[in-house]
């Protein structure tokens, strides 16, 4: 991974083999990230997507393997008891143009991947409903 800075943007490129949620996440960490947005496009050849079922509050993951492309990748960066935590959602296509979506869980880089985070000066942290299921912000 490189990256280069502008203000409160940083310009990131990832490189095959690379993992996207957990580069993402330690580069926040080194940086000092707490809060922001990250989106980003690239290739992949592995990726663990779920979906979030509202009536039992699960999600559940699928992996898909081949080749690729992230044609959108969308999340955000907040915390949750202190650590780094990050609420990502992609879109890939595979050769015959077909599309999947989801949660994002893991995804590894087959070629390049090109992302922007921006930072935004604050913290917000997360706590988990029993409501709902999930980890919500502590607004």
């Amino acid at each position: 991974m490189e990256y280069k800075k502008f203000d409160n943007k940083y310009i990131i490129r990832m490189d095959k083999g690379e993992e996207i949620v957990e580069t993402l996440k330690n580069f926040c960490r080194e940086e000092k990230i707490k809060l922001g947005w990250v989106k980003g496009i690239g290739a992949v050849d592995q990726v663990t997507m779920g979906l979030f079922e509202t009536s039992i509050k699960k999600y559940h993951a699928t992996e898909l393997t081949g080749d690729f492309e992230i044609t959108s990748l969308l999340g955000n960066i907040s915390t949750m008891k202190g650590e780094t935590y990050l609420h990502v959602h992609i879109n890939i296509s595979d050769a015959q143009y077909k599309t999947y979506g989801g949660h994002l869980n893991a995804a590894v880089i087959s070629a390049t991947g090109e992302f922007l985070i921006e930072a935004i000066d604050g913290e917000i942290d997360r706590s988990f409903s029993e409501e709902i299921g999930l980890n919500l912000y502590k607004l």
